[in-house]
């Protein structure tokens, strides 16, 4: 091979098969954002046993239903623009850390107040590991495969979560609430040791910030070795257009990127309302309406089960238009959120109907960090994925409390479901908004948006 050959790191993921060890990069993230799931989802499940533990009412759970996406969004709107100077490794170990503290101390909150600070910096792991996991695989992806992949790692949040309600139906009542924060503790704290000896740095990270070739050549080799063992320089063509902003904000800011920000955040805003208002409120609800307290936990955890179409969102987004597909996703989940409110009373038909709007729901809602990275170029993919996920967060806030308003003011079970379903029109206008302004070709398109190359 010529020593002084010069290999583009995108042009050689596109040529190699997917090995090993980018299998290893997308299990370590497929569990980080597991766990993530898991710990987001528990304080929903845990919420019955709240209220008749320490005898709190069903407004008074606001503050600490809400508390971790407060932390969520602090996370996500730090850790992007430090993962794009520190690195995406170094912050995603950092969060795992946070998160697992987090949730392992909330298991011994002895008050309501304790356990919503608790939430709170629980929260601002979960949210900082996030964007990152999704940052660092969708960098180790060939680009007709981005998507495809990415979701596929994305679907460990809803898995998370479902996970967590099958598991806290079967321990609350064997081991008491606190044994779900404590397990949701003490796994990520194990996951770190694994990810410290065993997940590498971003390869473009690696060549946009210039570190030495014999580092960048140490990864690819484990990928492609032929094609990287002989390379003395490696460099890196951006398909995004390329800005004159100095850091990731300033590119996600600019003007050829603020319009499709916008669109971004606003269509994952009023996902996360529709995903936080049924994740926290469901079981309350469905028991209110009549179904007893294990089998509402059970069909709460048939909604978050469903994100596991996202795998097949993302191979159409890969074929196809992207910002299209998500908002038929959207458009969809509107009318299945709607449905639920009108299947109460048929316990059989209620637990379809929820599987189905989940299913519908969390594919479009898992499909957008996908589409957030394939959209910057990596000088701020890392802070427009997190900023997306952290203002998103706030919809998250207001979804908890959106129910818990509705709730005061005694809507009924069908009423409750029609206005959680309008986020969903909002979001399918704001991602038309951005394929108006910003046409995409699928992701995995040859001769796209060519912008410039860096190299070292």
């Amino acid at each position: 091979m010529n020593p002084t050959q010069s290999v583009d790191v995108q042009a050689l993921l596109n040529a190699s098969r997917f090995s090993r060890y980018q299998w290893l990069v997308f299990f370590l993230c497929f569990f980080v954002v597991l766990l993530d799931g898991f710990d987001t989802a528990a304080i929903g499940y845990i919420a019955p046993s709240l209220i008749n533990e320490w005898g709190v009412s069903k407004p008074q759970l606001a503050p600490v239903l809400s508390a971790a996406l407060f932390g969520l969004a602090a996370g996500a709107l730090s850790a992007g623009p430090l993962a794009d100077r520190l690195g995406r490794k170094n912050v995603l170990i950092a969060s795992v850390l946070v998160f697992g503290l987090g949730c392992l101390a909330s298991g011994f909150a002895a008050n309501l107040d304790q356990l919503t600070v608790l939430r709170f910096v629980t929260g601002v792991g979960l949210g900082a590991a996030m964007p990152n996991a999704v940052t660092l695989m969708s960098e180790y992806c060939p680009d007709g495969k981005r998507s495809m992949i990415t979701n596929a790692m994305f679907c460990g949040f809803p898995l998370g979560a479902a996970f967590g309600g099958f598991l806290a139906a079967w321990m609350i009542p064997q081991f008491g609430w606190r044994s779900v924060l404590v397990l949701g503790g003490v796994a990520p704290l194990l996951l770190i040791a694994v990810m410290l000896l065993a997940l590498p740095e971003s390869v473009r990270y690696m060549v946009a910030k210039g570190f030495s070739a014999e580092r960048i050549r140490a990864v690819l080799v484990r990928i492609n070795a032929a094609a990287a063992a002989g390379a003395v320089r490696f460099t890196m063509a951006e398909k995004a257009p390329a800005t004159a902003a100095k850091s990731g904000l300033g590119t996600v800011l600019s003007r050829q990127y603020i319009v499709g920000s916008l669109s971004l955040w606003v269509a994952y805003f009023m996902g996360l309302v529709i995903f936080y208002a049924l994740i926290n409120w469901m079981p309350i609800l469905f028991r209110d309406a009549g179904i007893d307290a294990k089998t509402a936990t059970l069909i709460s955890a048939l909604f978050p089960l469903g994100g596991v179409g996202a795998i097949f969102a993302g191979w159409l987004m890969d074929r196809y238009n992207a910002d299209r597909i998500i908002a038929v996703g959207y458009a969809l989940t509107a009318v299945s959120i709607w449905a639920i409110g009108q299947a109460v009373g048929q316990v059989g038909t209620l637990m379809a109907v929820v599987f189905v709007a989940g299913t519908i729901m969390n594919t479009a809602q898992s499909s957008m960090p996908a589409l957030a990275a394939a959209f910057y170029p990596t000088q701020g993919r890392a802070t427009g994925v997190s900023w997306m996920l952290g203002i998103g967060r706030f919809g998250g806030i207001a979804g908890s409390f959106l129910v818990a308003e509705l709730q005061r003011r005694q809507l009924s079970f069908a009423e409750v479901f029609a206005v959680v379903a309008i986020p969903g029109v909002i979001a399918t206008v704001a991602l038309l908004v951005k394929q108006f302004a910003h046409p995409a070709r699928p992701t995995g398109e040859a001769g796209a948006r060519q912008g410039e190359a860096l190299g070292h």
